[in-house]
This record gives structure tokens, sequence and C-alpha cells, in this order.
């Protein structure tokens, strides 16, 4: 069991004690499933993109063990072809729910890769995930356009959607950069991967008209910051520009526009790309406006409904909105292997795009 004593370094004024933070570590756990997967929350679906993010934040609390039977859970269940499917009921393996495979869920397990490796410093560890992450790597850039952007998924039959979501590719391009990451402390250099991150992340800083149109979301917004491929006077021109469509004060950030719902997964990722451009006093404020959300076993309700019936909606806890807050908690506090994962140290850019174009993905 957790022990405040455990989560010393997650304290944060106004967000979490030593002993809240327990708590909520504690919460993930009791979700966990025996196998190592981390659903929802215990009878609701598991993906892999928040499988992986409730994993790192177990890492971030030293929670290795329990970090390592997540990682472990893909590496069993890793289809042929390096994908996961998009949910699983309960975290089954055997009752798969969507199987279409999403191109971000997929490639997210690099980013826990890599933080688990940071934060464990097990050369075994990565050395049985290297190859689950190359699988799941090359699933992806299969469905990399010419213009870079990464198509959206496959569909159950196989077909390509080659749609690509700007939140998606700029969460892919954080994916791309921990994975080549990894193969470089294999000394496994991978060239195409770094054609391959150049042109995505020219594609995103670059060529909005490349992707669906989610303006109204706030994870369009703000992610393309958080993936890395937005720095700079960029980066905080870009969070500048939309704040007040947004950001709601005392309460936290909106998931889309125009509904009055501020949720507690998108304001802590706001969090973290503030941190990630400098800004920590706001992050930390984002932070402390969203402990309404906060319930007594310590784990957060998904979102508020801020006007007319006001309301939280949905009535769910989910291991994935506890685990965005330690992760944002974890980089406020300096954690390095968080810190290193989210703000790029130590990672790649790919081939940096020149002022006329952008790198030409490889043919696959």
């Amino acid at each position: 069991m957790t022990s405040p004593e455990r989560t010393e370094h997650l304290v944060l004024p106004g967000v979490l004690t030593a002993a809240q933070a327990a708590t909520t570590v504690a919460g993930i756990l009791a979700a966990q499933r025996e196998d190592g997967a981390i659903p929802w929350f215990r009878g609701h679906h598991l993906d892999p993109w928040d499988h992986t993010e409730a994993a790192m934040a177990l890492d971030a609390a030293g929670e290795h063990e329990a970090a390592g039977r997540a990682y472990a859970w893909l590496a069993r269940h890793q289809n042929d072809d390096g994908s996961w499917y998009a949910a699983y009921h309960d975290g089954d393996h055997t009752q798969v729910t969507d199987r279409g495979r999403e191109t971000n869920f997929v490639a997210y397990v690099a980013v826990g890769v890599w933080h688990h490796y940071l934060a464990t410093g097990d050369d075994t560890f990565l050395d049985r995930m290297w190859p689950v992450v190359y699988a799941a790597v090359e699933f992806v850039l299969r469905l990399q356009q010419p213009g870079g952007q990464i198509g959206w998924k496959r569909e159950e039959d196989g077909s390509p959607v080659t749609d690509a979501l700007l939140t998606g590719s700029s969460s892919i391009h954080q994916a791309l950069r921990c994975a080549l990451a990894i193969a470089e402390q294999r000394e496994e250099p991978q060239p195409d991967w770094e054609l391959a991150t150049g042109a995505l992340a020219h594609a995103v800083a670059r060529h909005p008209e490349r992707f669906l149109d989610k303006s109204r979301y706030s994870m369009d917004w703000y992610y393309p910051v958080l993936g890395g491929a937005v720095t700079g006077a960029d980066a905080k021109a870009r969070i500048e520009a939309r704040w007040d469509d947004f950001v709601v004060p005392g309460l936290g950030v909106r998931c889309v526009l125009p509904n009055p719902w501020v949720t507690g997964g998108e304001s802590c990722e706001l969090a973290l790309a503030l941190w990630v451009v400098g800004e920590s006093d706001r992050a930390l404020e984002i932070l402390q406006s969203i402990q309404h959300l906060r319930a007594g076993d310590g784990l957060y309700w998904t979102g508020y409904v801020f006007e007319g019936n006001r309301a939280v909606w949905p009535e769910e806890l989910t291991t994935w909105t506890a685990g965005s807050l330690l992760l944002a908690v974890a980089a406020l506090g300096g954690d390095e292997a968080t810190a290193a994962v989210f703000a790029g140290d130590r990672l790649p850019r790919g081939l940096a795009p020149d002022c006329c174009g952008s790198p030409t993905p490889p043919a696959r």
C-alpha cells in the first residue's frame, strides 16, 4: 500500500498533500487488474493510451512494479501488426469492444516505456520492450500521409482512415521522439523515423489545413505545445490566443466549445503544457482550480457542468484523470523522468523542417 512517506515528492500547495497523493495512487492501484491492465475504472473499458497514462503516473509515484505489470500487459496482448485495439471491456483482452486501431493510442507505448526506463534505469526492461515499441511505431508510420500528418486509424476490416487529427498527431510526435530516444539508447538508429518525425512536426506546426477541423476542442489548442511540435515564442503565442475561450477561472478548462463543461484531464494536460513553456505559476493555478473534482477516495471526477443544472458529469472516477494530475504535479515538482519526457530533455527532434518545406516521410 502506498504511504505518504513514498509520495512526499508529489506535494504541491493547494493541490496535493503527501497523504492525498498516497490516496490517489492507491485509487489507481485498486483499479488495476492482477494481469496489469488499468481500465478507466473497474467494469468500464481499457484503452491503450489511458492505460499507459495511468502506468506513467504509477512510475511517477514510485510504484514501479505495478507500472511494469501494465507494460507487460501491453507486450502480451499486442496484435501481430504492432497495434492494440481501441477498447477492451474491463481490461480483459478477450473482450474487445472496439476493434478499431487508433494510431495515437498505439504510439503512446513509446512514451510510457521511455518514462519507465528513465524512472528505473532498467536496461532489461528496455530490451524486453524494444520489439513492442518498434512494431507499434511501424504500425503508426504506415498510416503517415504525404503531408507528414498521421492517419487516424485502421478500421476493423483493416481499411485505413487517412483523415488526421491534430491532437492525435501531436501526441504521436511526442511518442516518436521517445521511440527515437529508446533507439538511440540501444544504439539502433532509425533514420526513417527521424525523417517521419520531422515531417510530422512540420505538418503540426505549419499546416492546420492537413487536419480535420476540431478547433472547438481544447486539446487541439494546447496539444501541439504539449507534444513538442510547437515551441518557444510560437508556443506561448498559441496558448495566449485562445486562453479566454477555454479557461474558466476557478473551475478549470473546457473540453469543447460552447459547452459549459470543464474536465480534469484537459485541465491537467494544459497545466503540463504551461509548465513546458515556463508558465509554472499559471500551471499551478489551473491545478488548484480543479480541486472541486476530487472525490473522497482520492480519484477525480471526469468533469463538471458549471451552468444550468450544475452537476458532476459524467458520474465516473477515472484512473486516467487521476494519472494526468499526478503527472502534472510530478513535472512541476521536478521529477526527473516526468520532466524529461514532457519538457523534451534527452529527446531528439527528428530532422527539423527548413523554411521552404518539410522533409518527405519515407515510403513504407
